[in-house]
C-alpha cells in the first residue's frame, strides 16, 4: 500500500477525535495541501483574509499612490498562488517576485497582472521574460544592454524597471548612469515603465541613511519625469508621504509583520502554527532533555513532546538555554520549550498545568494566540522574516479566508 492509499481523515472525524483528546483541532480551512493531519505533526494555517485586510489597509494608507504586493519566496513562505490569487481578487495589480519562475508561477492565478521580477535578467534570459510577460527589474549596465538588444530585435514593448542605488549597495544602477539613461525616455518607445530604488534602513525611522536616500531618489526620479517610481517597501511606508511616490512594495508587512519595530504592530496576525503532543513524560529533578544534555530540571518536571522541529522550519537555534524560554501555549496556558530543537521534536515543560492535560494527540500551538512571529524570532537570534520563509513544507497546510 502507498501512501496515496491510504485513508484520509476527514475534518469532522479530527474534530471529533480531538474532543475525545481534550483539545479542538484547527477548524477547517477552504484550502488545503500538504500531507493530511493525521499523517504529519504540525498544521500550518494561513489567513487569507487578514493579508487582504492587511493590503487594503495599506492601500488607503499611501493612497492616491498604488499599493503592490510582493510574493517572492513563495509569498514569504504562506503560499503564492493562495495569497496572489486574494490579492489579485481583492484589486491588486501589481506584484513583485525575486525570480522567473515565481513570475511564471504567478501569472498562472493571476493573468492579467503587471509582475516585475526584482533580481533581474539572467545572461541570454531577455526571452524568457516576455514569454512569461514579466518585466525584469534592471539594476545593471549589462543587463540593459542586453534587454535593449532584444527589445529591438523582437519589437517587444513589455516594460521594464530601472533600478538605482541610493545607498542598500546592493543591486541598482548609479546616480551617475541615472543622469545618462535618462536621455533615453525622450523617446516614445524607451519601454522603461518604472524607476525605482531601495530602503536599506526603513525600519530604523530614525537612521540618518533614510533621509539620504530619499533625497537621492528625488534627484533621480526629476530625471525620469513621466515615468512611475517606486521607493517605499513595507516599513518605508511608515516613514511618511515623502517615500510613497506613484506606487509603493509591501512585502513583510502584508504577512503580519511588524513593519515598525519598537512601536504597536499595525497589521494583523496571519498565520498560526501548530503541533501535535506525540507523548507526554515525567522526569526527575536533575535529569537532563535532549541533544547535548543541556537543560536540567529543577525539579520534578511533565515534559510533553511536540511533533514539530527544525526539519519543519522551527529553527534549531530558538534552544532555550538561558533564563529567557521561548513558549507555546498548551490547553491555554504559556508553556517554555525547553531543551535543543530535534530535527522533528521539540519539548515543552507543562508541569504547570493540571495532571490531565495534555494528552497524546493534543495541540501545542507554536505560533499564534499571542505568540507573534516577531517575538518569536529572537529566541533563534534572528528575525521574523527568516521564521516565516523557513517554515517547511512537511507541515499540513491550509487557507482560511
Amino acid at each position: 500500500m502507498t501512501v496515496q492509499d491510504l485513508p484520509r481523515v476527514s475534518g469532522d472525524e479530527l474534530r471529533a477525535t480531538s474532543a475525545v483528546a481534550g483539545t479542538a483541532a484547527p477548524s477547517v480551512p477552504v484550502s488545503e495541501a500538504g500531507p493530511p493531519v493525521m499523517e504529519t505533526g504540525g498544521v500550518l494555517t494561513i489567513d487569507l483574509a487578514a493579508i487582504v485586510a492587511n493590503w487594503t489597509d495599506l492601500a488607503r494608507r499611501v493612497a492616491p499612490a498604488d499599493c503592490a504586493a510582493v510574493v517572492k519566496a513563495d509569498a514569504y513562505g504562506c503560499g503564492l498562488a493562495e495569497v496572489a490569487g486574494a490579492l489579485s481578487r481583492a484589486g491588486c495589480k501589481t506584484f513583485f517576485v525575486a525570480h522567473l519562475t515565481e513570475a511564471r508561477a504567478l501569472r498562472r492565478v493571476a493573468p492579467d497582472a503587471i509582475i516585475y521580477v526584482l533580481n533581474g535578467i539572467p545572461p541570454a534570459g531577455a526571452a524568457a521574460f516576455a514569454d512569461a510577460r514579466a518585466r525584469p527589474v534592471i539594476g545593471s549596465m549589462p543587463e540593459l544592454v542586453e534587454w535593449d538588444a532584444f527589445c529591438r530585435v523582437n519589437s517587444w514593448t513589455g516594460g521594464a524597471a530601472l533600478q538605482f542605488d541610493t545607498g542598500m549597495n546592493r543591486l541598482g544602477l548609479t546616480a551617475e548612469e541615472a543622469a545618462a539613461l535618462a536621455v533615453r525616455v525622450t523617446s516614445p518607445d524607451h519601454g522603461i515603465s518604472l524607476v525605482m530604488s531601495h530602503f536599506a534602513c526603513a525600519d530604523q525611522p530614525e537612521h540618518p541613511l533614510n533621509e539620504r536616500q530619499v533625497q537621492a531618489f528625488r534627484e533621480i526620479r526629476m530625471l525620469f519625469r513621466g515615468v512611475d517610481a517606486s521607493l517605499a517597501n513595507s516599513s518605508g511606508i511608515f516613514l511618511g508621504p515623502s517615500t510613497h511616490c506613484e506606487l509603493v512594495r509591501p512585502g513583510a508587512a502584508l504577512y503580519g509583520l511588524n513593519p515598525t519595530p519598537g512601536a504597536a504592530n499595525p497589521m494583523r496576525s496571519v498565520v498560526r502554527l501548530e503541533g501535535r503532543v506525540v507523548q507526554v513524560r515525567k522526569i526527575h529533578k536533575g535529569e537532563t532533555v535532549g541533544y547535548g544534555a543541556s537543560w536540567t530540571a529543577s525539579r520534578d518536571t511533565r515534559i510533553a513532546i511536540v511533533a514539530v522541529g527544525y526539519g519543519d522550519g522551527f529553527l534549531r537555534a530558538a534552544a532555550a538555554l538561558g533564563n529567557d524560554k521561548p513558549q507555546a501555549m498548551v490547553v491555554g496556558k504559556r508553556c517554555p520549550i525547553v531543551g535543543r530543537i530535534s530535527m522533528d521534536l521539540l519539548a515543552v515543560d507543562v508541569t504547570a498545568l493540571p495532571e490531565v492535560s495534555p494528552r497524546r494527540g493534543d495541540w501545542a500551538t507554536l505560533l499564534g494566540d499571542g505568540i507573534d512571529i516577531d517575538s518569536a524570532a529572537p529566541f533563534a537570534g534572528t528575525i521574523g522574516y527568516e521564521v516565516l520563509t523557513s517554515l517547511g513544507r512537511r507541515y499540513h497546510r491550509s487557507w482560511r479566508s
